[in-house]
C-alpha cells in the first residue's frame, strides 16, 4: 500500500499530572472498541461534504497502543509505516458505508510486532499517543488530509464517549484527548523544545523527519555547531583545545573547566535525544574503530612502557574525557589519544575497544577533575605523586 494513499494521524492523551496507565497495550476487544469511538469522532468531525467525501468513505486502521512522542518521531514513521503493513494482512472488522475499521490490539500484552511495542519511560511521559490513519484511493486520502489539517486544531476534541472509555480502560483521568495530524504534532514538540531551550534539536528532527533529502546546519544554546547531511548530524569532536579557542576568551582556569563540562553535558544530552529519536550522531574527525568518538594525537612509542587510559571527572557526570598516555622512565608524559564517552552503553563498550586499540590496561588511573595544561588551552595528564602505584 503506497504511502501516499495514507493520511495518518494520533490521538493525543494528556493524562493528569503523576497519573499512570494500568496498561500500554489494549486488548484486541478493546482496541476494537476504542477504533470504533476513533471512528464516531472523525466523522463527526469530517463528515461527508458535496464536493468532497467524509471520513466513512474511507478505511480506518488503528493501533491499540500508547506511545511517547519520542518513539512515533523517528525518520521513516516507523509506527505508521508497521501500521500500514500490518493492514495488509488483517481481517476488517465490520465498518460504517464504504469504509472499513481495521484495529491491532495486544495479546497477553504483546504487539502484533516488536517495533509496534511501547517503550515506556519512568515515570511515563504526561503526554500519549493513540496513532491512526486514514487509507484510501490518492484523491480521497488528500481530501481528507487537508481537512484534518484545516479542523484538528481548531475543533479536534476527542467526543465523551472516546474519553470515558479511555479513562475507565486504562485506570487514569484525562485532562485532555484530541486529534492530531502528523503536522500538528510536529508542532506541539517544536513549541516544547523551544521551549525547554533545544530548539537546534527540534531543527535536526524536523529535516530527520520531515525533509530527510536536505541539509541543515543550527547551533545550541552553548554554541555546539550540528549538522544534518545523508540521514544523520554531523558535529566536530568535542575537542577541549577547539572548545577553549572558541569559548575560553576571558574565562578563568575555574571557569573553564566548570564550562566545559557544561558543554559536554549539553552535548550528551543532545546525543541521548536524538538517539533515542532513532537518528545518529557522526563526530567528524573521529578517529575510529572504536565506540567512543577519538581524537587520536599520536601512535604509541614501542620503546616506552605500555599505554596507561586517565579518566578526567566533572561531578555530576563522571568520566567526561578519557586520555591515553606513555609514561616515560623520566616521569614525561607522552599523550595519544583523548576520548570521550557520552553515554553508558558507549563507555561499557568502548573502553575495552579504546584500551586494546592503545594496547592499555582498561583499569582508570582517576585525575579527579579535568586537567589542563599550564596555559589552560588544552587537556593533560598529571601524575599522582612521586611515584605512580
Amino acid at each position: 500500500m503506497s504511502e501516499i494513499l495514507h493520511s495518518p494521524g494520533v490521538l493525543a492523551l494528556e493524562l493528569s499530572p503523576g497519573a499512570t496507565p494500568s496498561s500500554f497495550t489494549l486488548g484486541r476487544e478493546a482496541a476494537d472498541a476504542l477504533a470504533r469511538h476513533i471512528a464516531d469522532d472523525l466523522l463527526r468531525l469530517l463528515p461527508a461534504e458535496r464536493d468532497g467525501a467524509g471520513a466513512d468513505q474511507a478505511d480506518l486502521l488503528v493501533l491499540g497502543a500508547l506511545y511517547d512522542s519520542v518513539q512515533l518521531l523517528h525518520p521513516g514513521w516507523p509506527l505508521f509505516a508497521g501500521l500500514s503493513e500490518l493492514a495488509h494482512h488483517s481481517q476488517a472488522l465490520a465498518g460504517a458505508e464504504g469504509g472499513r475499521i481495521v484495529a491491532f490490539g495486544s495479546h497477553a500484552g504483546a504487539m502484533p510486532g516488536d517495533a509496534l511495542q511501547p517503550l515506556v519511560s519512568d515515570p511515563p511521559s504526561p503526554l500519549l499517543l493513540v496513532p491512526w490513519t486514514f487509507s484510501a484511493p490518492e484523491a480521497l486520502a488528500t481530501d481528507l488530509g487537508a481537512r484534518m489539517e484545516s479542523v484538528f486544531m481548531a475543533k479536534g476534541e476527542a467526543g465523551r464517549a472516546t474519553a470515558d472509555f479511555l479513562m475507565r480502560t486504562l485506570g487514569v483521568r484525562l485532562e485532555h484527548a484530541r486529534y492530531l495530524t502528523r503536522h500538528d504534532l510536529c508542532a506541539l514538540i517544536c513549541s516544547q523544545l523551544e521551549h525547554a531551550g533545544y530548539s537546534a534539536l527540534w531543527q535536526m528532527l524536523e529535516f530527520a523527519l520531515l525533509y530527510p533529502t536536505r541539509s541543515g546546519e543550527a547551533s545550541t544554546a552553548r554554541g555546539q555547531k550540528l549538522v544534518f547531511r545523508d540521514g544523520a548530524v554531523h558535529c566536530a569532536l568535542p575537542v577541549y583545545a577547539d572548545w577553549a579557542a572558541a569559548f575560553g576568551a576571558g574565562r578563568s582556569r575555574e571557569e573553564r573547566v566548570t564550562d566545559y563540562a557544561g558543554w559536554l553535558f549539553e552535548l550528551r544530552q543532545y546525543v541521548a535525544l536524538l538517539g533515542a529519536h532513532g537518528v545518529a550522531v557522526r563526530f567528524d574527525g573521529d578517529a575510529g574503530a572504536t565506540s567512543l568518538p577519538a581524537q587520536r594525537l599520536a601512535e604509541p612509542d614501542p620503546s616506552l612502557p605500555p599505554p596507561t587510559l586517565f579518566s578526567h571527572e566533572a561531578r555530576g557526570l563522571g568520566v567526561v574525557v578519557i586520555s591515553v598516555a606513555q609514561i616515560a622512565p623520566d616521569r614525561r608524559v607522552r599523550l595519544l589519544a583523548h576520548a570521550w564517552p557520552l553515554d553508558q552503553a558507549g563507555f561499557d563498550v568502548g573502553l575495552p575497544q579504546f584500551a586494546a586499540r592503545y594496547g592499555a590496561s582498561e583499569q582508570l588511573v582517576r585525575l579527579g577533575g579535568i586537567e589542563l595544561d599550564a596555559t589552560a588551552d588544552d587537556l593533560a595528564v598529571t601524575l599522582p605523586g612521586p611515584a605512580m602505584h
